[in-house]
């Protein structure tokens, strides 16, 4: 059996959140790493006095028990687990596993037992429920009840604020006393619901300002949270007066202390991490960010007994102390939380400092490359250690050759982007990054890393006086684009952007009035056959089918090319006609377009859309929005009521149009296409009639303007009229073929003429014709 078992999906219950960890259980320590925080619990195998295994929500709990009274508990082990880690407990901890069964009866009744730092309930001799005492913020009593209010903590979903027990075992007691006062007996009388209160409030981890106070630093300067406040150094908490408010800070929610000179070098940052953050209304203060000069002196006498510096603090502090106000304050710190003060490392940037201009969000501050991590300071103060780092990413700054953006992914999937960070820096963070063995993002493809890393910071260093005509980010890019494309290669073959051409068999649209179009039937047997005429028509076919070749070679896209599509413009819509009214939103959007340009200077017309669509979505009273739209509406409803009682002619008329008719004379031409027929197709009687009335100079209406207007009554007559026309000139072909072809007597006039119309415009024509017959 290995001396040496890790478990790396655990979590540890914090206050009422759960923070999952990795831990490690070796021979001689056991060790717990918060993934959150990064904040390490370890403790020697030899301080275990007792293991549990119980059965919780999620999966099975590891309870261990040390000799101090100190309970750690950690869930997420699975069933098969027990054997593993039964057979390893007894072997290096000296101890057995114990299975702790559990009460699950639901009683509210039962007994409360004081166990380390915890109070188990339990009933029938089973453990009910466990409450640590260390979340125990406040405890009241009141008559035979006892109340415990609980820490909060930002990472609960649920958090359990209160829990009361009620206590009803002092007439009993009393009745004890009374019994052996007769018997001559004198009994103490303890109240059970002080001696309740006295427990709870003993292992409870309430901030009584109890004891003196080890040092007072006055006015110190704090940037987080802003103001000037009093530090009084208690033996267990810090307390901060400020004008306004309070806090005292328990040290053992200090987990690291930071000492980072300022990037002018007259000034001293001195960080203090918190978890959980102090609380000032709804704001969370996960940091507290002093501020000093460099050359500001001090000196101290602290108020505690040399036998007290000797046994608590190990020699670190002296009675009297002087020396730079930051060193002095900063000695103070680690001594009384027993924590290590972090300063930077190796890292020195081309301003020859430790810091690293740059901003975040909207905010200006300095970037700390320290040798675990990243600490931003200061609006907002953040500490991205490595072993959360997912990657890291140099980009182009949107606005500036002169800068670059740093990106740091962490590995819950969280961006923090530092803009403006200035391209001298690029080569010193670059090192520093590829030292620490993170991992680059935009690095890679088919070159080598070293060669590509250095061609990119060749470019990011160069002067901006060159001519600028080789840009590296943009060719890596173009080289990328080139790679996807080729691997896509065949599925945007066939999705270029080509105008839309009919099939070679098929013929023209044919004429309205033509009653022998030809079909791409005929045109195939036209085409098949072996004559000079059908030999032409194949060649001619060959030569458009070529052309079209080439314009859809012409028209595939380039790499990263974006396709275009064409808009038609509708060229008959009448100018006049009132257009649509715009929604709610586009009514907003026009309102705060300006607005959102001003707060947002360099945003791009894609971004912009996307930034109002979202703070549309925040916007939970849209009524005045919704009643514009429903005004512009109604004004838009009355402006088409006006419209289309307008002239027919007046609505028709399109832009551009004369009195001349030129423009007219174009249109129709436009409007009006005519197909070229085949040798074989003659022209139809219908036909004949139309260009016959056509040259007698008479006005003629053509079957798109009869369709068009058949539902109305007037002209239903005018359509019956032309086809009994169409009709009897028909008849008047084939009786004037039978006289040339027949000998007999010629037919009379009234058998060829059509019968002139009662009414209309077809009795100019009818006496035309009778001309020609008669003559």
């Amino acid at each position: 059996m290995s001396d040496i078992q890790e478990y790396s999906d655990v979590v540890q219950e914090v206050r009422g959140a759960l923070n999952a960890g990795k831990l490690k259980l070796q021979s001689t320590s056991v060790s717990f790493k918060n993934i959150k925080t990064g904040k390490v619990d370890q403790y020697q195998s030899t301080d275990v006095d007792k293991v549990y295994w119980l059965k919780r929500a999620r999966g099975y709990c590891l309870k261990f028990m040390l000799d101090t009274g100190i309970i750690h508990r950690y869930d997420g082990f699975k069933e098969t687990d027990f054997d593993k880690l039964s057979s390893f407990v007894s072997k290096y901890y000296e101890t057995s596993l114990e299975k702790q069964d559990l009460s699950v009866k639901g009683w509210n009744w039962g007994i409360a037992n004081f166990t380390g730092n915890s109070l188990s309930f339990e009933v029938d001799n089973k453990l009910a429920f466990e409450v640590p005492l260390n979340n125990v913020s406040h405890t009241t009593t009141s008559k035979s009840e006892v109340t415990l209010e609980f820490h909060q903590n930002d990472d609960a979903a649920v958090s359990l604020m209160e829990l009361r027990f009620h206590i009803p075992g002092q007439p009993a007691a009393a009745a004890l006393a009374a019994a052996n006062a007769e018997k001559g007996e004198i009994t103490e009388i303890k109240d059970p619901v002080q001696e309740f209160y006295e427990n709870v409030l003993d292992k409870a981890d309430i901030i009584q300002a109890t004891g003196e106070t080890i040092a007072v630093f006055t006015e110190i300067h704090c940037l987080t949270p802003r103001g000037r406040y009093d530090f009084k150094i208690y033996p267990t908490f810090l307390q901060l007066h400020g004008k306004t408010f309070d806090y005292k800070i328990p040290y053992t929610t200090v987990l690291r202390l930071f000492l980072l000179p300022h990037k002018d070098g007259r000034q001293m940052f001195f960080v203090v991490s918190l978890d959980p953050p102090i609380k000032q209304g709804q704001t969370r203060y996960p940091f507290i960010i002093l501020l000093f000069q460099k050359d500001d002196e001090m000196t101290l006498e602290l108020g505690q007994s040399d036998e007290d510096f000797e046994t608590k603090y190990e020699g670190k502090l002296q009675r009297e102390m002087s020396g730079l106000e930051y060193e002095v304050i900063s000695r103070v710190f680690k001594a009384v939380t027993n924590r290590k003060i972090t300063v930077p490392g190796t890292f020195v940037g081309s301003s020859g400092t430790n810091a690293v201009s740059c901003s975040y969000k909207a905010a200006t501050g300095f970037l700390y490359p320290l040798e675990r991590g990243f600490i931003f300071i200061h609006k907002p103060p953040m500490h991205i250690r490595f072993d959360e780092v997912a990657s890291v990413n140099f980009a182009r700054s949107a606005g500036s050759l002169r800068s670059f953006d740093f990106d740091i992914e962490t590995k819950s999937g969280t961006m923090h982007t530092f803009v403006g960070v200035e391209k001298d820096e690029y080569g010193k963070l670059y090192d520093f990054v590829s030292n620490k063995k993170l991992r680059v993002k935009n690095i890679g493809g088919k070159l080598d890393q070293k060669q590509k890393n250095a061609n990119y910071a060749d470019d990011m260093s160069a002067s901006d006086d060159d001519d600028g005509d080789h840009d590296a980010y943009l060719e890596r890019m173009k080289a990328e684009g080139k790679d996807r494309y080729s691997d896509d290669e065949d599925d945007d073959t066939d999705s270029s952007d080509e105008s839309f051409n009919p099939g070679d068999s098929g013929s023209e649209v044919a004429e309205e009035y033509d009653s022998n179009p030809p079909t791409t039937s005929e045109s195939d047997e036209a085409d098949a056959g072996s004559g000079p005429e059908a030999v032409a028509r194949r060649e001619a076919k060959r030569k458009e089918k070529e052309k079209r070749k080439a314009r859809t070679a012409k028209t595939v896209r380039e790499p990263g090319q974006k396709r275009t599509k064409r808009k038609k413009k509708n060229k008959n819509r009448d100018p006049d006609k009132p257009k649509r009214p715009m929604s709610g939103y586009m009514i907003w959007f026009n309102t705060n377009r300006e607005k959102m340009k001003t707060d947002h200077p360099n945003i791009s017309i894609i971004e912009l859309s996307k930034k109002a669509g979202e703070l549309w979505k925040e916007i939970t009273d849209k009524t005045e929005w919704d009643e514009k739209h429903a005004k512009a509406k109604e004004e838009y409803l009355v402006a088409m009521e006006e419209y289309n009682k307008r002239p027919k002619k007046e609505v028709e008329n399109e832009p551009g149009d004369s009195d001349d008719g030129s423009d007219g004379e174009k249109k129709t031409k436009k409007k009006i296409k005519k197909s070229p027929k085949s040798p074989s197709a003659s022209k139809s009687p219908a036909k004949k009639v139309t260009e016959s009335r056509a040259g007698a100079g008479e006005s003629y209406k053509s079957k798109e303007f009869i369709s068009s207007s058949s539902s109305s009554d007037e002209n239903k007559p005018l359509k019956k009229k032309v086809k009994k026309e169409a009709k009897k000139e028909v008849k008047k072909e084939e009786s004037e073929e039978d006289k040339e072809s027949s000998v007999g007597e010629l037919p009379s006039d009234e058998e060829i003429l059509p019968s002139p119309p009662s009414s209309g415009k077809g009795s100019g024509s009818d006496e035309t014709d009778t001309d020609d017959g008669s003559d």
